[in-house]
């Protein structure tokens, strides 16, 4: 069963997605909090595999939530979506980088939000192609943007760099495989280990560390 927690100021919109999630069989929602203090306390309560957190609260927004959850190693299983009104605004880096796994429209199908918690819930982060790109362009557009040394960076072979940089594009192992005429187990292999190098929590944050450190697809536009 995946347990879930919804973070949102708006109660209307908590309800909605708790009737979407309770009618799953193998979903259930364990909370709900109207603001950032709330979520902390009933994901220290229930410690669930999802939490749904919209961005834009009262108090402590969904950003220092993601900081707080970052801080403390007894949620570090709770993976998080953040919940956005728009397909990319300025907080989307901001909020993958301090930890979320993806991120998914308000206005999403219903179909799209329950797929969502899956693939979130398994350990996979959600990350669109098109998104991943709208993204690494907000974060190339800065003024005198500074890359940061990744840790680990300098241990990853060729072939792990590589990946690494293609995991940033936002496609599958099996695109990626598709792409380089590789099998997706090999890419799989390849991805693990720059995670287990890296120290990379889910592909999520293969993505910032590309985009700190300047990893890119030569032929990529």
């Amino acid at each position: 069963m995946i347990r879930v927690v919804l973070a949102d100021d708006q109660a209307v919109v908590r309800m909605g997605l708790r009737v979407l999630v309770d009618r799953e069989q193998d979903m259930e929602v364990v909370g709900e909090a109207e603001n950032g203090q709330a979520a902390l306390a009933r994901l220290r309560a229930t410690h669930p595999d999802v939490l749904l957190l919209d961005i834009r609260m009262p108090g402590m927004d969904g950003l220092e939530t993601l900081s707080a959850i970052g801080a403390d190693k007894k949620l570090a299983d709770t993976r998080v979506i953040v919940v956005t009104t728009f397909e990319i605004d300025e907080y989307v880096f901001h909020a993958l980088q301090a930890g979320a796994s993806g991120f998914i429209l308000k206005d999403a199908p219903p179909a799209e939000i329950v797929h969502a918690i899956r693939v979130v819930a398994a350990g996979e982060a959600l990350l669109s192609p098109s998104v991943t790109k709208r993204v690494i362009t907000l974060f190339g557009q800065r003024p005198a943007v500074a890359l940061t040394p990744v840790p680990g960076l300098d241990k990853l072979t060729e072939r792990e760099r590589e990946m690494v940089a293609w995991v940033a594009t936002g496609r599958s192992n099996e695109e990626i495989a598709q792409e380089l005429f590789l099998s997706p187990a090999t890419v799989r292999t390849h991805v693990s280990r720059a995670m287990i190098k890296l120290r990379a929590r889910d592909r999520a944050q293969l993505v910032v560390f590309a985009m700190q450190s300047g990893l890119t697809i030569p032929h990529e536009p």
